[in-house]
């Protein structure tokens, strides 16, 4: 099979699984616990709590590790109780836009931030969200499923001195792009581990000191009381160590990735009616979102599943429903056009032998040989 839906998951990098295995077999004590295998497993944390903070540029006691990332958002905006105005970006991901509609069904008032044709969330859209003076807002360093990646740093320089508690989504960009928890502006960050050649069910929550976090759950001391529950040590250790590689080998990565996608985009040039959605943007190394009028997404994602090719139509943790993606919608994409939409997110193991087979299967499957 060609695996190109990398940016719904990663396969565990052969190095990750190596460094987990003591823990799933011999060191298995609670990390909680006094003794040695305790000890042992406490310190694995440590370490790997330091990794995944260089790769954010974050001091290690900033880490909370959580079940993923849309547990890692899911606290974040647990923490915000005020009547107040929360305000988040029009193509945030389900894990940061349903919580956020829970809250304004307790009362809370909740603004979209606006994003352009091409899915950037503009300085003028942010100047007129904060008209509104929102207490908190949610911007994410990189879309899901356009790649779109947004300058964090230029948006919070015009929220500072609003006093505004600012949270970013950087599960995409984790690992993908050069990262700054320290100089991005942000109080919140959350991360995820199976995005970076990690095991599934592992992510974190970056938290600056002075930001307030409210528990989602009771009953422990482990994260600082933040996050009680006995930790996953092996996957956090597998998180940790996904870090560390991914911030060794991103240069290397970014270029390949790059150099596939440039490939790809240009074989799909050629295929008559199709668009390349935010082509003109800032986007990830490695992932390209078109759309051909007159097809389904998810009928073309089907097609390509039986030839032996993984593509995604969208955000795998979202149900279409046959409805076009909320993402492609606030970019004002026409509904049958945005129902066409398929995703390429691309990894270390895809080759450009891989992009010439699929185009040529795509070209074949929409008669544009």
């Amino acid at each position: 099979m060609i695996y190109f839906d990398h940016n719904a998951a990663t396969p565990l990098d052969g190095r990750v699984l190596e460094a987990m295995l003591p823990f799933l077999e011999r060191f298995y004590g609670n990390p909680s616990a006094l003794y040695r295998l305790g000890r042992l497993a406490r310190t694995a944390i440590d370490v790997a709590r330091e990794q995944v903070a260089a790769l954010v540029d974050a001091a290690p006691s900033q880490v909370l590790f959580t079940s993923g990332g849309t547990e890692a958002n899911n606290l974040a905006l647990s923490s915000f109780t005020s009547p107040s105005c929360v305000a988040i970006s029009s193509i945030e991901h389900p894990s940061v836009t349903e919580p956020a509609m829970r809250l304004q069904a307790q009362g809370c008032k909740l603004s979209l931030i606006k994003v352009n044709a091409e899915g950037v969330v503009t300085p003028s859209a942010l100047e007129e969200t904060l008209a509104l003076k929102p207490k908190w807002v949610s911007i994410m360093v990189a879309n899901n499923e356009t790649g779109v990646i947004q300058d964090i740093g230029q948006l919070t320089k015009l929220l500072s001195g609003h006093g505004v508690c600012i949270h970013t989504d950087a599960v995409q960009g984790l690992g993908k792009i050069p990262l700054s928890f320290r100089n991005l502006g942000v109080q919140m960050m959350a991360l995820s581990s199976h995005k970076i050649y990690g095991p599934k069910g592992c992510g974190a929550l970056v938290v600056d000191q002075d930001a307030r976090i409210k528990p989602l759950l009771l009953g422990g001391g482990q994260e600082r009381g933040l996050r009680p529950g006995t930790e996953n040590v092996a996957a956090i250790v597998g998180f940790g160590k996904a870090s560390e590689l991914a911030q060794a080998e991103m240069a290397d990565r970014s270029a390949h990735l790059l150099g596939l996608r440039r490939l790809l985009e240009n074989s799909l040039n050629s295929i008559e009616g199709l668009v390349i959605f935010s082509g003109h943007s800032p986007r990830l190394p490695n992932t390209v979102q078109f759309g051909i009028n007159g097809f389904d997404g998810e009928m073309l994602l089907m097609q390509l599943d039986q030839k032996g090719i993984a593509v995604s139509s969208g955000s795998a943790c979202a149900s279409s429903g046959g409805h076009p993606s909320p993402v492609l919608t606030a970019m004002k994409i026409e509904p049958s056009l945005a129902k066409s939409a398929v995703r390429i997110s691309l990894g270390q193991t895809n080759t450009e032998a891989d992009i010439i087979k699929f185009v040529r299967i795509l070209k074949n499957l929409v008669g544009r040989e």
